[in-house]
């Protein structure tokens, strides 16, 4: 996969993951004063996040099982992180608005994630079997 793709990539997993480790884990164990150290805790855990995607993408060798797990991950992740906040954002009066990620945007992200990656694999190794 050329860099261009890997880098927006992982930054979209940076972003998700920031989000995520921070306002579901770091803000809850973090004091009130020093919220900075649950952002930092966060930043970690985002820019872990992001170089494990951008080396596992890197890595010509994986199998149909690893794509799946690695695209429902992601795309999980997405899905949730966009259905948990999105509704915080846009409409905060809801009271049941971060339920769309929890029930049904993050499950759905996982069963698409792991469709795209099992369709990716298999279109991969039917372009790299026509080069050889």
């Amino acid at each position: 996969m050329n860099n261009m793709a890997r880098g927006f990539i992982s930054f979209i997993v940076f972003v998700a993951a920031y989000f995520l480790s921070f306002w579901l884990f770091f803000a809850q164990i973090a004091p009130d004063h020093a919220l900075w150290l649950g952002s930092i805790g966060a930043l970690l855990a985002a820019i872990a996040a992001a170089r494990f995607t951008w080396i596992w993408m890197a890595d010509r060798g994986n199998g149909w099982l690893s794509a799946m797990a690695f695209g429902a991950l992601i795309t999980g992740g997405i899905g949730f992180v966009c259905g948990f906040f999105g509704p915080m954002i846009f409409t905060p009066e809801a009271n049941q608005g971060p339920l769309l990620g929890i029930f049904i945007t993050g499950p759905l992200g996982v069963v698409a994630g792991a469709a795209g990656g099992a369709a990716w694999h298999w279109w991969r190794g039917k372009n790299f079997r026509m080069q050889k």
